[in-house]
């Protein structure tokens, strides 16, 4: 029986029983000559081949009956204790490529098949004043012909494979709507990943400026 997610409980968690990631202290010296300590997390899974941590996915749906939309996911996240609407994403395997990483996740997380890759951004930091966790974004084209569309245009839900204990929920959305999607999850109760949402506004903001209305 399905039930809603919730965190029952936070205790400390001894650095050598930690099987993802660790904390670090940093003696750097600033720009003064000072010395100077930090407090780091750092991820134990970073691939050796690319010095990558994770890729998120931009999927570009595009369909002969429908204007271009994106696939967004919604997933508990115990660290929040919320729900959060996320771009697709994923670790990168041992071996694996940050293509071939895009792509596997893509598919195992809502069940749509890329076809090629439109984009591949530089090497981001998600939070720098508290974690050397990197990853990269990768914009996938995902063609979705026509015999795969629904009565209203709308293209039809591939199966998901997931893995035990994953409860992804999938939603494509129309980049148009995207922002205002976003605006209605947070009222809510839900909270938005930051690389979502800078691309909700800035895709919104584009557009206002080619219409003039920015």
């Amino acid at each position: 029986m399905s039930q809603k997610a919730t965190v029952k409980s936070k205790t400390d968690l001894p650095i050598d029983q930690a099987r993802w990631i660790t904390l670090k202290k940093i003696d750097w010296v600033d720009q003064e000559g000072k010395d100077r300590t930090w407090e780091t997390a750092e991820r134990k899974t970073r691939s050796t081949t690319t010095g990558v941590d994770a890729v998120a996915i931009l999927a570009i749906l595009t369909s002969p009956n429908s204007p271009p939309s994106t696939i967004i996911i919604e997933q508990f996240r115990p660290p929040v204790n919320a729900y959060v609407i996320e771009m697709p994403a994923g670790l990168i395997d041992p071996k694996e490529t940050i293509e071939s990483t895009a792509f596997r996740e893509l598919e195992e997380e809502t069940g749509y098949k890329a076809d090629s890759v439109i984009e591949i951004s530089p090497l981001m930091v998600c939070d720098p004043g508290m974690s050397s966790a990197n990853m990269k974004l990768v914009a996938l084209r995902v063609p979705v012909p026509e015999s795969e569309t629904g009565p209203d245009g709308r293209p039809s839900s591939p199966k998901q494979k997931l893995e035990p204990g994953e409860h992804i929920v999938r939603r494509v959305i129309e980049l148009s709507k995207l922002k205002s999607e976003l605006e209605e999850y947070e009222k809510r109760g839900f909270v938005i990943d930051a690389r979502l949402s800078h691309f909700a506004i800035a895709w919104d903001m584009s557009q206002r400026i080619q219409n003039g209305t920015l």
